[in-house]
C-alpha cells in the first residue's frame, strides 16, 4: 500500500517552469503513478493549453482542483514550544512510522474540522480508503490512509495524540514500538468531509 506522505506545492508551474506570483490562481492534478501519488501544479495558461481537455482521461488520474498561490512569508524564528496539531502532523508524516498512523489520521480530522485542512480527493488502494488533504495556505498535500478505528480504540489514540502534542514525536532511532490497534470489528470513525470537489470546482 502507498505510504502516507506530504507533498509540497510547487513554487513554479510544472509545465512551463514559470514561478507563481503571489495570489496567482493555479490548478493541481493528482495522479497515481505505479502506486505512488504524484501532484502537478500548473498555471492557468498551461492548464488551458495542455490539460483542460482530456486531463481526467489520462492514465492514473485521481483528481483535479484549483487553488491560489500565496507567497510564503519570511521564515520566523523557531522558539521552543509545544507542538501544534499541524506541526505534529508534518513531523509524523515525515517519519512515516506505522505506530503513529492512527494518531496522524486523528490529527488530520482535527485540522479538517477546524478548516485548516481540506479533503481534495479520496482514493482506494487494497481495500483501504486514502484521504488526500490540502493545507490551503501552503498548498501542501497530506496523503493519509483511513485506519478504520473502532470506538473502543479512540481513547487510546487520543491519549497518544495528547502525549505527542506535549512532548513531540520521538526520534526515529529511539522510538519505542507501540502495539497498533487491533483490526477486529470496525465502526465508523472517519472524517466528516464531503466527497472531493469535482474537476474544475
Amino acid at each position: 500500500m502507498t505510504d502516507w506522505n506530504l507533498q509540497h506545492r510547487d513554487n513554479a508551474c510544472h509545465a512551463c517552469s514559470q514561478p507563481f506570483a503571489d495570489r496567482q490562481p493555479y490548478h493541481t492534478l493528482l495522479y497515481d503513478e505505479r502506486g505512488e501519488y504524484q501532484r502537478q501544479d500548473v498555471c492557468g495558461a498551461c492548464w488551458t493549453a495542455q490539460f483542460s481537455q482530456g486531463a481526467a482521461e489520462r492514465k492514473g488520474f485521481v483528481s483535479h482542483w484549483q487553488g491560489e498561490f500565496i507567497a510564503p512569508p519570511p521564515a520566523p524564528p523557531d522558539p521552543i514550544q509545544r507542538e501544534t496539531a499541524e506541526s505534529l502532523l508534518r513531523k509524523l508524516t515525515a517519519q512515516n512510522d506505522p505506530q503513529f498512523r492512527a494518531a496522524s489520521f486523528i490529527l488530520a480530522v482535527m485540522l479538517e474540522r477546524k478548516r485548516l485542512l481540506k479533503v481534495r480527493a479520496q482514493s482506494h488502494e487494497g481495500g483501504v480508503r486514502i484521504f488526500h488533504y490540502e493545507e490551503p495556505r501552503t498548498g501542501d498535500l497530506f496523503t493519509i490512509p483511513d485506519p478504520n478505528l473502532r470506538l473502543d480504540q479512540l481513547d487510546e489514540v487520543q491519549r497518544q495524540v495528547a502525549q505527542l502534542m506535549q512532548a513531540g514525536p520521538p526520534d526515529a532511532a529511539s522510538a519505542v514500538a507501540v502495539a497498533p490497534p487491533s483490526d477486529a470489528a470496525q465502526v465508523e470513525a472517519t472524517p466528516t468531509a464531503a466527497e472531493p470537489a469535482p474537476a474544475g470546482a
